[in-house]
């Protein structure tokens, strides 16, 4: 099945799913958004003991994503994880760190003898719900906005290639640049990207308490939450959506393979693939409908409308950043050095090895879904956690 496919074939469905892998992984940072309102929605101990457990069920997934994430795009498309991982090393330890710093909260957050005190770790919660996604949105927006870095592909195909360089930062910053550096906005584009995913995983967070959480002082404090949320995340997102349909974005020559700026490419992408377009479209419009349902209609159900509308909109947003001859790693310093899926990707025979154990894939998905339902079958309550024997 897979073999008879061409190499620019496997290379986009391995975009596709890398990009449902990175769509599903902006989903699960509401575990992240809601570890910022520990101290905002839950104003005593026992309440803050029904915030943290409840997304205590839920953090492994947000990391096994990102760890999924990675290991797809090192396996894909080795030379984005090489550039990027190896050159933009400051902002990935930084994420690491903050997931790090996460996992180790959760495990000794209530244990005896904690001498750091339980405080300390609610706090390294909130540090890795405010890192990781906006140090996330910020790297993503970099596909559209370009990093300083070159590659030299001819190293590849050298005898001893260890004593050479195939890709090299050309900043001091490695990866940090890209939430300080002012050049031509992309700071104020990568930032405003790294906030509406920030507020996004509030809002998420936000209607899923609404959902999940049986405590009459917890849910009446968490409209208002969503109120300022949702207008954040619509200010911020909509500022860098409407910004990137002008931007001169990175298109590929079909023949030769030459890089070059290209007037409204983003735009032109939509326009040229309309069925990118329509799930875009209606990944807004389910964002959109999930907040209008729990803001004016008093239903806890919006969750599951804004939870797909999230993972359409992103998941759209990842393929206008590949396909339709688009780089979707450019490089600002050196245009020919910038990555495409056909010059980054691994060789047919590994994309197609790989393609059958991506068929995998939907049974893991339908086991995760199975669980999160039995896991979240009934509501969280204060009475339930003192039952528990479990508790983070």
């Amino acid at each position: 099945m897979f073999e008879n496919l061409s190499l620019l074939g496997l290379q986009q469905y391995w975009w596709a799913i890398v990009s449902l892998l990175g769509a599903l992984l902006v989903f699960l940072l509401f575990v992240q958004g809601g570890q910022t309102l520990i101290y905002t929605v839950a104003k005593n101990e026992s309440e803050r003991k029904v915030i943290v457990n409840l997304l205590g069920r839920k953090w492994e997934l947000t990391f096994t994503t990102l760890v999924t994430f990675g290991g797809a795009f090192f396996a894909s498309f080795p030379l984005f994880y090489s550039t990027s991982f190896g050159g933009a090393y400051w902002v990935w330890m930084a994420i690491l760190f903050a997931f790090i710093v996460q996992a180790v909260s959760y495990e000794y957050r209530t244990k005896a003898n904690n001498f750091l005190g339980q405080k300390t770790f609610e706090i390294f919660l909130v540090v890795n719900g405010i890192l990781a996604p906006v140090l996330l949105g910020a790297a993503v927006s970099t596909f559209f906005t370009g990093s300083m870095f070159s590659v030299n592909l001819e190293n590849i195909v050298l005898t001893n290639p260890n004593s050479l360089t195939i890709s090299s930062w050309e900043t001091p910053f490695h990866g940090l640049e890209a939430v300080w550096t002012i050049k031509n906005l992309a700071f104020l584009q990568n930032i405003s990207l790294g906030l509406a995913v920030f507020f996004l995983s509030r809002v998420l967070a936000v209607q899923y308490f609404q959902h999940q959480i049986d405590n009459e002082a917890i849910q009446s404090r968490l409209k208002k939450q969503l109120s300022i949320n949702a207008i954040l995340l619509l200010v911020f997102f909509l500022f860098w959506f409407i910004r990137l349909l002008f931007l001169d974005g990175f298109a590929v020559n079909a023949e030769t393979k030459e890089v070059f700026m290209e007037a409204n490419k983003y735009f032109n992408n939509l326009i040229q693939m309309p069925v990118v377009l329509i799930i875009i479209l209606l990944g807004v419009v389910g964002v959109l409908w999930g907040l209008f349902l729990n803001l004016f209609k008093k239903s806890m159900n919006g969750i599951f409308f804004t939870g797909a509308g999230t993972v359409l909109t992103v998941f759209g947003l990842f393929l206008i950043a590949g396909y339709n001859n688009t780089s979707f790693y450019p490089s600002t310093f050196d245009l020919q050095s910038s990555l495409t899926i056909e010059n980054a990707s691994s060789s047919k025979y590994t994309l197609t090895a790989m393609s059958y154990v991506s068929l995998l894939v939907p049974f893991v998905l339908a086991y995760i879904v199975y669980v999160w339902n039995k896991m979240d079958a009934s509501k969280i309550s204060e009475t339930e956690l003192m039952q528990d024997s479990h508790t983070y």
